[in-house]
């Protein structure tokens, strides 16, 4: 293959990748919404923004998706898998599946301490 043969290979590739990376941004903003509309800072804080008791800083690094999502969608399942002791404990909130799934992203992004 020739150079100018695989930089153009090469292009293809993160052109194609790229609406993927911008749908991922889109649904992490979206979360990040949410994450304000839901007032999730009365209880949490990213960036210290909010109750520091709750700090979400981090959290990307340190649980999975699938983990975030669990504590959004059974938080007392997990205050008892994880022998959590905050209190009050954690709400169930009504949210739709998309809206959990921004979240998710959301808060999977939060990957620095």
């Amino acid at each position: 293959m020739t150079h100018t043969a695989f930089a153009i290979a090469v292009a293809g590739v993160l052109i194609a990748g790229s609406p993927i990376a911008a749908a991922a941004a889109d649904k992490a903003e979206q979360g990040a919404a949410l994450f304000t509309s839901q007032k999730c800072s009365m209880c949490h804080s990213i960036a210290g923004k909010g109750n520091a008791k709750g700090s979400l800083d981090g959290v990307g690094a340190k649980l999975t998706g699938d983990e975030i999502k669990l504590w959004i969608t059974d938080p007392e399942g997990m205050r008892a898998k994880t022998n959590a002791t905050r209190t009050p404990a954690m709400k169930v909130m009504k949210l739709s599946g998309d809206q959990v799934d921004a979240l998710v992203a959301y808060l999977s992004s939060q990957k620095n301490k």
